[in-house]
């Protein structure tokens, strides 16, 4: 997905993202951004781990 995309490429985009958020803003949306990544993952772990009690529990039945 991303392997067309040279170093100019990133650099352009970042300057956008900058101008367009400005240099206060960025630090506090990159945390926002990586809190909202943990709470996915912890998310999709704690769903497979309910997956596998039901499996468990699926099989200690039968």
């Amino acid at each position: 997905m991303f392997q067309n995309i040279g170093i100019w490429d990133w650099i352009v985009i970042l300057l956008i993202v900058l101008v367009l958020f400005g240099g206060k803003k960025l630090p506090e949306l990159s945390r926002s951004l990586g809190r909202s990544i943990s709470l996915f993952k912890k998310g999709l772990k704690e769903g497979e781990e309910e997956i596998k009690n039901l499996d468990h529990k699926d099989k200690d039945s039968e």
